[in-house]
């Protein structure tokens, strides 16, 4: 099955953010959706949705989201608000009570949504409660394949800066997915940058942003100097196998439609 991977829009509903326009790039991906992609099942979206968590910008965004051709999968990232998310968007009804975590069976096999937000904070969290779930979920999928989305990664990515606030306690996380050779891929988002590798024998990826991306760590620099570096956004095609997992990241518009900043090249 054919899946649509989205992450951190920081959509808001005027102006721009660091010489972005998060309206333009959102309309463009969406048009590049419906043009090229509108067969695929679900369009996943890893979160940061929202650039500030108002029910105006959830609310605007949601009319636009309403535009794709195909299923939303909304999940949250650390600029978003489970609640003002939840009164936009629709969920499964397999979603937890207090979280935005839940699943989604496929003819392929289960996606996880999982929820790491931790309230007020950039770094994630996964507590004993959304563990829980997730340790009984995979233990009731059995051999079935599952496809997990999450937003903070649980593990260093070799950025320095994102990295000091990824997913805490994140071997505990992995503690949980290690030797289940039926989690096929960990996808995750918040950090704008192209990283693929395995972890603990499982492979994940992290998805550039909609909107825009952050420089590589090289040469140094820290949030006080950062400029979004001046690479296009992407959105990526997953291919979605009982056997096989294949992401395709996809530059979906010129680097210059929506934005007036040049950036750091």
């Amino acid at each position: 099955m054919k899946l649509i991977w989205m992450s951190d829009l920081h959509f808001q509903h005027s102006g721009e953010i660091l010489g972005h326009d998060p309206q333009l790039r959102l309309d463009a991906a969406i048009d590049y959706i419906n043009q090229h992609h509108s067969d695929a099942s679900y369009c996943v979206i890893s979160g940061d949705l929202a650039e500030t968590a108002t029910a105006r910008n959830y609310a605007d965004l949601a009319d636009r989201l309403d535009q794709l051709a195909i299923t939303c999968l909304p999940m949250v990232g650390n600029h978003d608000d489970r609640d003002l998310l939840r009164a936009q968007f629709q969920v499964p009804d397999s979603c937890m009570d207090g979280f935005l975590q839940y699943s989604v069976d496929t003819p392929a096999g289960l996606i996880l949504c999982l929820d790491t937000l931790k309230p007020g904070a950039s770094e994630g969290e996964f507590c004993a409660e959304r563990a829980r779930w997730l340790t009984n979920t995979l233990d009731a999928a059995q051999d079935k394949a599952v496809l997990l989305f999450l937003h903070h990664p649980p593990m260093p990515l070799g950025l320095p800066m994102q990295d000091s606030a990824r997913l805490e306690h994140g071997a505990r996380f992995l503690e949980i997915i290690e030797g289940r050779a039926n989690v096929r891929h960990l996808c995750v988002g918040h950090v704008h940058r192209s990283v693929t590798g395995t972890i603990r024998g499982v492979p994940f990826t992290a998805l550039r942003s909609v909107l825009y991306q952050a420089s590589p760590p090289q040469p140094e620099w820290d949030w006080n100097s950062f400029t979004p570096s001046a690479e296009a956004p992407e959105l990526a095609v997953v291919a979605f196998e009982q056997d096989s997992v294949t992401i395709q990241p996809l530059q979906f518009c010129p680097y210059d439609v929506g934005t007036s900043c040049r950036g750091q090249s």
